[in-house]
């Protein structure tokens, strides 16, 4: 519900959809177990901004045993996701300064621990990972994706989130309600790079196309 009620506040395209699903769950709790949820939407906020070098929902997750071994639900623990995330981080400077952004990718994102942790390690090597990453995250799991999206959403990371099987959907149309927009991916940065992509693909000849994709921000994959 969380998820839902983040994303109405920003993704008019998909408001109806997502006023629905916010709906059906609230109509499974009495009004007393309704009134936990701001409290534990409230928790979630005040740890990640206590501490946003976590996985604080995916942790949990992890703790109350929830993870669901048929779709290998096991969320890789925070520590080695910041390792990982700081061999990738390495030459992200240089390529910001040379491009502008860079987009990182976990096609089985999970809660998202390695997006968090690369956000964490872009930060320490001096980026502002608001401006200059774009996150980019999917999951065959619907709660995955909602814990994955809270989480960027909290932290201030601009990106979406997709419900969907890498493997046998590896492309998922922009406008598909399996996309979940972070409010940051609003932010007018991110909309002025949307906008000038958008005129470049109408303007540009077949040979400037050509140099625009050899001259594309690189997307880093962290799984």
């Amino acid at each position: 519900m969380a998820a839902c009620a983040i994303s109405n506040k920003v993704d008019q395209q998909h408001w109806e959809q997502r006023e629905q699903m916010y709906m059906e769950r609230f109509g499974r709790y009495d009004e007393k177990e309704a009134q936990i949820f701001p409290e534990l939407l409230a928790i979630t906020t005040e740890a990640l901004d206590a501490n946003p070098e976590q996985d604080f929902l995916g942790s949990l997750f992890m703790l109350l045993e929830l993870g669901n071994h048929w779709k290998g639900q096991f969320f890789t623990p925070y520590n080695l996701c910041r390792a990982m995330a700081d061999l990738t981080v390495i030459d992200v400077p240089r390529r910001i300064r040379q491009k502008g952004f860079v987009s990182v990718n976990d096609c089985a994102s999970g809660a998202g621990a390695l997006l968090i942790a690369f956000a964490n390690a872009a930060k320490a090597k001096g980026v502002n990972y608001q401006q200059h990453v774009l996150f980019v995250g999917q999951d065959v799991d619907l709660t995955a994706v909602a814990m994955c999206y809270v989480q960027l959403s909290l932290l201030g990371c601009p990106g979406y989130v997709i419900v969907a099987n890498t493997l046998t959907e590896p492309v998922v149309p922009p406008d598909s309600p399996m996309v979940w927009y972070t409010p940051m991916y609003f932010h007018k940065v991110w909309h002025w790079r949307r906008l000038f992509r958008e005129l470049d693909h109408l303007t540009s000849t077949h040979k400037h196309e050509q140099e625009m994709i050899a001259e594309a921000p690189e997307q880093l994959t962290l799984f």
